[in-house]
């Protein structure tokens, strides 16, 4: 690819950037935020802080959809053996109450924990919107990089206002490896 790397994601296009340390895509985030670029992609082999600060990420909400999953599941379970042994089948064995709950514990928590699990799982794909096995991005030069020792900055075109030789010029101004 040419040195004004142009990629096509979806209907978007955008810039790419190559940086040695998360400080410095750090450091060129802000200033692309300060530019007015708020679409902002990163990629580096290991997880910052710093980083995801810089570009505005904010957390999903799998938690909620888990804790969800896992009450749905609990009182699905509990309704199954209410149903199965106290309306549907009752049988007095030793003049035992039809309904022990101290019986039902096992079932319940099993239901709990394996409705929570898909629930979690479904979420998670949902939300990062996987699986995409193919990304316009893996096209970038050096990008097989980025999970070894290399951190990217992508300023995508989230707005009708996104100018490529502005983008290009702010990333130029904080020093990158390559754009």
């Amino acid at each position: 690819m040419d040195d004004a790397t142009l990629h096509r994601m979806g209907t978007e296009a955008g810039v790419v950037a190559e940086f040695t340390t998360p400080e410095e895509a750090a450091h060129a985030a802000l200033h692309a935020r300060e530019q007015g670029f708020g679409d902002l992609e990163a990629y580096g082999p290991f997880p910052s802080e710093e980083l995801a600060a810089a570009i505005g990420f904010q957390e999903h909400w799998i938690a909620p959809w888990v804790l969800a999953g896992g009450v749905f599941g609990g009182l699905s379970g509990f309704t199954l053996q209410y149903y199965a042994i106290v309306i549907d089948y009752p049988h007095n064995i030793g003049g035992r109450p039809l309904f022990s709950w101290p019986s039902f514990i096992p079932v319940i928590f099993e239901c709990t924990v394996l409705f929570a699990c898909v629930t979690g799982l479904v979420a998670l794909l949902i939300l990062n919107r996987l699986p995409r096995l193919a990304h316009p991005i893996f096209s970038a030069a050096h990008f097989e990089r980025a999970t070894t020792d290399r951190f990217f900055l992508c300023l995508t075109a989230g707005s009708s206002n996104f100018s490529l030789e502005q983008a290009r010029r702010t990333l130029e101004s904080c020093s990158p490896v390559s754009i």
